[in-house]
């Protein structure tokens, strides 16, 4: 496998130093996924952006959450699923939901397990989903405005996971508690 280097500030290009400096600021360390996503100062600013733009959403913070474990269980990120189990956790997130997602079992709340199930049919379909799938998230009590602020956490979640499968980037010690390997196919 070729090696991506885990960045420091001091060792991040100049571009990408001032995103690693606010979350150093923020976290209190600068998290594995964006000390390699640094090497690409563009890469990292989009992620960011994105990420920014997707806490804008309508969606509350423990849907946000569901999005993006939801996305990251399916696309089968070990790295995202440890890291957003423990930021899930911090945001209230009750455990059995983060627990539901992880194992790919239905979440006893039913808007939110039609949130999940939404945005895995948008991943897993690559956004071909049917007028029945719209209709039945929206008949949960999302509106037409949640279908499509669900495609921001998507791609937030597309640029993170495949940054990790092609880097292998090691998990975090703060999320190492969370660790999570997806299911071998049968």
């Amino acid at each position: 496998m070729t090696h991506f280097k885990t960045h420091t500030i001091e060792s991040a290009p100049d571009r990408s130093r001032p995103i690693l400096e606010g979350a150093k600021k923020a976290y209190g360390q600068v998290p594995n996924l964006l000390a390699t996503m640094a090497d690409a100062p563009a890469l990292l600013e989009a992620y960011t952006a994105i990420g920014q733009i997707f806490d804008k959403t309508s969606l509350s913070p423990s849907e946000r959450q569901v999005v993006l474990l939801a996305v990251s269980r399916f696309n089968k990120c070990e790295y995202c699923v440890a890291a957003h189990s423990v930021i899930a956790s911090v945001q209230k997130v009750p455990d059995d939901v983060v627990d539901a997602i992880r194992d790919d079992h239905p979440i006893a709340d039913a808007k939110l397990e039609a949130l999940r199930r939404f945005a895995t049919e948008i991943a897993e379909q690559r956004g071909f989903v049917s007028d029945a799938q719209v209709q039945a998230f929206l008949d949960a009590g999302y509106e037409r405005s949640h279908v499509l602020e669900v495609l921001v956490g998507i791609a937030m979640k597309t640029l993170s996971n495949y940054t990790n499968h092609i880097a292998a980037t090691e998990v975090d010690p703060a999320f190492a508690s969370r660790a999570w390997k997806p299911p071998q196919a049968a």
